[in-house]
């Protein structure tokens, strides 16, 4: 048994697809877009309005009037239309279109011809068939037997192309004129398939202290329909749409603050908004970068940071994270409010050649903010956490007894005292620092799983003097020699 021969590489196994009817297509020149001036404001969260202003002559009374090349994945039910002396009845979007898949789909009853062709003699036989079912496969019926065409070996004619089938997405509105003739109608709608996030490029200058970066607005386009000559906004910021579902938590390092200065840009509402200069082509399927910021010689550093869970003691030791230390704020730093997006971070090499080193992801971030971002593990610093002893402590040396006062049904308040014997355990945790680097480190150890909800926890000793950063962190700065090593010794008395 012979199959059918696809035209388009993307069709799927089973279906056939069409010889006359998108041949005639074909041989036309492509039609030109519809659209008239087109303005595009882009969210990041899979959103953009469309606005469309198109020159439209409308006749007295109800007429349906048909909008070509709105997106693909339009939402309908957010469409407004405005044009002076007019009046919308009802809309439709025709998003039913024409693929080699429903085209088959719809003539499911109709008799089409069979082309195949014979591979040793290249002649040509042709036959009648009628499609009986097109459902993971096609089922034909050719004289007095049954067939299932598979994917290869023959073409299929259709006599004609089904109704309801349309070339571009096509949004359908019945509109009630009272003042007929030329005039301008504005269409905006709301559409999914849209998106665009930062990337930086940054060169990281260890000895100078300094960091170049460079911001790129990434810009997305898998709506199903291309955008030409468009006035383009990316809007920074998550705008409500409805869909409040879990977001994933960053990884957030210490040392990142929010800032408290305003950005030199527009504003929407809670949002900064970022233009892009002149019009631009938004291509479906097509991704598309824009420049936005170029800053060189903000101050930056590179600092060490380990963070140990509650009761972690290893038995090999760790590398540290690389944390990479800058600022958006005015005056050094990068002096700009930063989109959310991906900071890569790049070195240049000892002949000269930046080479990438890490990369992180930085949320929506204001103007002044510190930010701190790991950018891998180091080779040469290590961090060896070791549970060294944990007793029980008596009730004497924390809390024996609680006296409260208490009142019943209003009358005079009384002094109870309540002996409450409770149980409290000092651990001794060491941190061994090594370093094998030619230059001196200074590292961030931090100590997590302090609090359980008790806010009692004590630190009765430690040989470094730390920094309670939370009721369930503490922190040391550790200094470790070139080529050497360091000793953190803390006790902690808690409840658990």
């Amino acid at each position: 048994m012979r199959g059918i021969l696809v035209l388009a590489a993307a069709a799927l196994p089973g279906v056939a697809t069409a010889d006359m009817a998108l041949a005639q297509a074909a041989q036309s020149p492509v039609a030109p877009s519809a659209q008239g001036d087109v303005s595009l404001t882009i969210y990041n969260n899979d959103l953009a309005l469309v606005q469309d202003v198109r020159q439209m002559a409308l006749p007295t009374g109800r007429s349906r009037q048909e909008f070509p090349d709105v997106s693909a994945q339009i939402r309908p039910e957010t469409v407004t239309l405005n044009a002076g002396g007019t009046g919308i009845v009802e809309q439709n979007f025709d998003y039913d279109l024409l693929t080699p898949d429903k085209l088959m789909d719809k003539s499911v009853g109709q008799t089409v011809t069979l082309v195949r062709t014979n591979p040793a003699t290249g002649a040509e036989t042709r036959e009648s068939a009628l499609i009986l079912a097109n459902n993971d496969g096609t089922v034909v019926r050719i004289g007095d037997r049954i067939e299932v065409l598979e994917r290869y070996g023959a073409r299929v004619i259709y006599p004609s192309l089904p109704a309801g089938l349309r070339a571009r997405p096509t949004l359908s509105v019945t509109l009630d004129t009272t003042n007929p003739g030329a005039r301008p109608v504005a269409l905006s709608y709301l559409s999914r398939g849209f998106g665009w996030k930062a990337d930086y490029v940054a060169l990281f200058d260890e000895v100078a202290g300094k960091i170049d970066v460079q911001g790129w607005i990434t810009l997305n386009n898998n709506s199903g329909t291309t955008f030409g000559k468009a006035k383009v906004l990316l809007v920074a910021g998550s705008v409500g749409d409805g869909n409040q579902g879990y977001r994933p938590q960053r990884q957030i390092m210490p040392g990142n603050r929010p800032g408290t200065q305003t950005a030199n840009r527009e504003s929407l509402g809670d949002f900064y908004v970022y233009p892009i200069a002149g019009r631009t082509t938004v291509a479906n399927a097509q991704q598309k970068q824009v420049s936005f910021l170029d800053v060189a010689g903000a101050p930056a550093a590179k600092a060490y940071h380990f963070r140990n869970g509650w009761l972690s003691s290893q038995t090999e030791p760790q590398s540290a994270d690389s944390v990479l230390r800058f600022s958006s704020s005015r005056e050094g730093g990068l002096g700009d409010a930063l989109p959310a997006g991906t900071v890569r971070v790049y070195m240049r090499d000892a002949r000269g050649q930046p080479q990438f080193i890490g990369e992180n992801t930085i949320g929506h971030t204001p103007m002044g903010s510190s930010l701190a971002l790991k950018t891998g593990e180091a080779f040469d610093v290590k961090v060896q956490p070791v549970v060294e002893k944990r007793e029980k402590i008596a009730s004497g040396e924390w809390e024996r007894t609680a006296r409260y006062r208490i009142s019943v049904n209003g009358q005079t308040p009384r002094e109870v005292v309540v002996e409450d014997e409770k149980t409290f355990w000092r651990t001794t945790m060491t941190y061994k620092v090594t370093n094998a680097k030619a230059s001196p480190v200074t590292v961030e150890v931090v100590q997590a799983g302090l609090d359980g909800w008790w806010h009692d926890t004590r630190v009765p000793s430690e040989s470094i003097k730390g920094e309670q950063r939370s009721a369930d962190e503490r922190t040391w700065a550790v200094p470790v020699p070139a080529n050497g090593e360091a000793t953190l010794t803390v006790q902690f008395d808690t409840r658990y």
